[in-house]
Parts: structure tokens; sequence; C-alpha cells
């Protein structure tokens, strides 16, 4: 058994019993869902260099 927190409400639950891993129900699953959709989850990333097939200007 497997035990890990829930991403959302950081209840305790056992990662292989879940149908909703990891999170701890479905209804999590769907919270998480509406963070990633309504863009509150974000990927960090370096500087923006443009293209790299680009042409510079000269």
């Amino acid at each position: 058994m497997r035990l890990v927190r829930c991403p959302i409400c950081s209840l305790t639950v056992d990662f292989d019993a879940g149908g909703s891993r990891p999170f701890c129900s479905e209804r999590c699953r769907q919270i998480d869902l509406g963070k990633w959709l309504g863009e509150e989850y974000r990927v960090p990333v370096g500087p923006d260099f443009g293209d790299p097939g680009e042409d510079e200007e000269v």
C-alpha cells in the first residue's frame, strides 16, 4: 500500500486503491482540471529569445 497526499485537499489516500489517483476523489480531480482550464497553474519558462528559425534583423 502506497500512501500519498491528494494535491488538492491534502487528504492521505492509498495510491493503488483509488480510481481518481493521485486525487482522493473525483471532486478533487475536477477541481484540479478547473484550475488548469482557468490558467491558474503556470509552467515556468526562461526568457523569450524568439524562435530559433527566425532571421535576426541586421
